[in-house]
């Protein structure tokens, strides 16, 4: 087994701290190595520990002015905010300054330690639930875009349903398994889909392609087999 994804936890709430710590340690690729539960305790153990995951609680007093703080000193740290309000103007906030996951305090443990494997392999994660509601917030309350050239024009058949499921809050390991494509191809096809939407992160990209009319496709051929390998 490889190096252990090393995660630190700041939570204002002791007992529910316990829990997270728990969950994870009882993950045998996942090692807790700092506990904090303010803003301050986060940038402490950013700086001493450098973990892998960082994961913080959205409700710690100064905890946005802190996010961006770690975001630009430690890049290779990944925060993973967790948020019980489901405010979408502090999630689109916390995104934008620098956070790499967001999923609700009310999210199962298995959720939890999946997206802090997918934040510690450098993707981005948004609970469905929570992506949803961005997405829904952004059709309605965000004007009309100005006439400009068409991103999306770019990008291949492929890309564009790689696209089509993205939206959904999928990682790329299911992606994969839904078009029985490796997870290592899908994640060469989403970077080619960032870089060609102008994007920072698959919640950008998202939030792009709900403001506009999907254009049809043309369904891909199924996969021959299901025992077929596939080469990155």
């Amino acid at each position: 087994m490889g190096s252990k994804v090393r995660v630190g936890i700041v939570d204002q709430h002791p007992l529910f701290r316990d829990g997270i710590v728990y969950n994870l340690e009882a993950q045998p690729d996942i090692e807790v190595v700092g506990l904090g539960g303010t803003a301050r305790d986060a940038i402490q153990i950013a700086q001493e520990k450098r973990p892998d995951v960082l994961v913080m609680d959205s409700e710690i007093p100064g905890s946005m002015g802190v996010i961006e703080e770690i975001a630009l000193a430690f890049p290779t740290v990944m925060i993973l905010m967790l948020t019980s309000t489901g405010d979408d103007e502090q999630i689109c906030a916390a995104l934008k300054q620098g956070v790499r996951g967001c999923i609700a305090k009310g999210t199962t443990s298995r959720e939890l330690v999946q997206t802090v494997r997918t934040l510690s392999q450098g993707e981005h994660y948004v609970s469905p639930s929570i992506a949803a509601k961005l997405l829904m917030r952004s059709s309605i309350t965000k004007p009309a875009p100005e006439p400009r050239s068409d991103r999306f024009s770019d990008l291949t058949q492929r890309e564009e349903q790689i696209l089509s499921i993205l939206i959904e809050g999928r990682s790329n390991k299911e992606i994969g398994n839904k078009l029985d494509l490796s997870e290592k191809t899908i994640k060469h096809h989403v970077t080619n889909i960032l870089q060609k939407l102008q994007v920072r992160n698959r919640v950008e990209a998202a939030l792009l392609a709900s403001d506009r009319t999907p254009r049809r496709l043309t369904p891909l051929a199924s996969p021959r087999s299901r025992t077929s390998t596939h080469f990155a």
